[in-house]
């Protein structure tokens, strides 16, 4: 089996992973979380998210975090900017605050567009083409992620043929890469490896990464999946932070500890310190006043306390 001897790994925790919590979480401790990841190694970080703090209050702080950031420049860092006026705000910083990549995000299937963003896959296109247009003439890149490429909770099982059309849609405004997501969890290796099939008629391998949510416990086999088919890129969340409002059940992304586990026993690099990634996950999680939901930190950590 030829698979990738290097991974790439976006850690998507400060962003997607706290977003949901009900609690505010401090800017403070947000920017510490961001430099925790990046001393263990992590080279991609998203880090905000410019939306409205009427619908994500958590991110209300997105401004005051970028500016915290203590940049590292071997460190990509990402933002969502669902619309104009959050690409116009998160470049309303001095330049050296601009993020290095901005997120927009669709969704392959129709029901979920309109419960997300409230508008068709086709209008959510059509507002985000101007976005890309702007941010790539300021020289950021542009990643789309596609959520609900295996299933839906309205929808049930997608079609592959949906994925590859948002895909296509992405690809003719000018996306760079995106993502895969399995947003609700449902995936199985075969169904991950359609949808990718389907987005790789459209992008190359390299432009795509894998994020998976692990509702069902199928991330892991889902990344392997994914491996097999070449891809090296892919999201995770320190400590398993993060769900989705719209997906009910959905219990979150996979925790980059457990994906960073696996790769290393299947010598695969990622340039990342598992012990301090582990650090990182504990401390956010007792910020939160919880345990991370990492398989991997827990094991580890009662072995250290042996």
């Amino acid at each position: 089996m030829n698979l990738p001897s290097r991974v790439q790994i976006i850690d998507v925790g400060p962003r997607d992973g706290l977003q949901n919590e009900k609690q505010p979480v401090p800017a403070d401790v947000k920017i510490e979380l961001v430099h925790r990841l990046q001393d263990a190694g992590l080279t991609e970080i998203e880090v905000t998210s410019f939306v409205s703090p009427k619908w994500v209050p958590q991110m209300a702080d997105n401004a005051e975090v970028m500016h915290g950031i203590r940049r590292n420049p071997r460190v990509t860092y990402s933002v969502l900017t669902p619309n104009m006026k959050g690409l116009e705000a998160a470049v309303a910083a001095p330049r050296e605050e601009w993020p290095d990549e901005i997120v927009v995000f669709g969704a392959a299937s129709e029901a979920f567009s309109q419960k997300n963003i409230n508008c068709s896959i086709a209008e959510s296109i059509e507002r985000f083409a101007p976005v890309v247009a702007a941010a790539r003439e300021k020289g950021i890149r542009v990643r789309g992620a596609m959520s609900c490429t295996v299933g839906c909770p309205y929808e049930g099982d997608i079609a592959p043929a949906k994925v590859g059309h948002l895909a296509q849609l992405m690809k003719g405004i000018g996306v760079q890469r995106v993502d895969v997501a399995d947003t609700i969890g449902v995936g199985t290796p075969r169904k991950v490896q359609a949808a990718l099939e389907a987005t790789r008629a459209h992008f190359e391998v390299d432009d795509i990464s894998g994020h998976f949510h692990d509702t069902y416990g199928q991330a892991l086999s889902n990344t392997l999946a994914a491996l097999e088919l070449g891809v090296w890129n892919f999201q995770s969340s320190s400590a398993g932070l993060g769900g989705c409002p719209y997906a009910k059940g959905a219990t979150g992304n996979v925790a980059t500890e457990d994906v960073v586990y696996m790769l290393h026993g299947m010598g695969i690099e990622t340039g990342i310190d598992l012990d301090a990634l582990i650090d990182a996950g504990v401390y956010i999680s007792q910020a939160l006043g919880r345990e991370p939901s990492s398989r991997v930190s827990k094991a580890i950590r009662t072995k250290r306390a042996g």
